[in-house]
């Protein structure tokens, strides 16, 4: 039915084959589901000194708070830490974590 207006002789050929009955151009648009446009999860980006040095899987809607303790769980994040003074987190709520260090 999305084809009909940019290929019409295509479409109504397909909806033939297709076996459905009546012209595809006499059909009803189809309405969209909201609930399928919605997200449960979402990839942050994680930076250490803002370089990109991983991505991370989080619930959406999740805090910053949380979110950073999701990253600071992560072996990788852990590892990149070792040994380092963290100066300060910087949290942007569904996007990205950035550690600053020194050292």
């Amino acid at each position: 039915m999305l084809l009909a207006p940019f290929t019409p002789h295509l479409a109504e050929e397909l909806w033939e084959m297709l076996g459905e009955a009546g012209s595809i151009h006499q059909q009803r648009w189809p309405e969209h589901d909201p609930a399928a446009l919605l997200v449960d999860e979402i990839e942050i980006v994680v930076q250490v000194n803002g370089r990109v040095r991983d991505h991370l899987n989080v619930p959406a809607g999740i805090g910053q708070v949380e979110m950073e303790q999701a990253v600071l769980a992560q072996q990788r994040v852990q590892d990149l830490l070792r040994g380092k003074e963290l100066v300060r987190a910087v949290c942007v709520p569904g996007k990205l974590v950035n550690f600053v260090v020194r050292g």
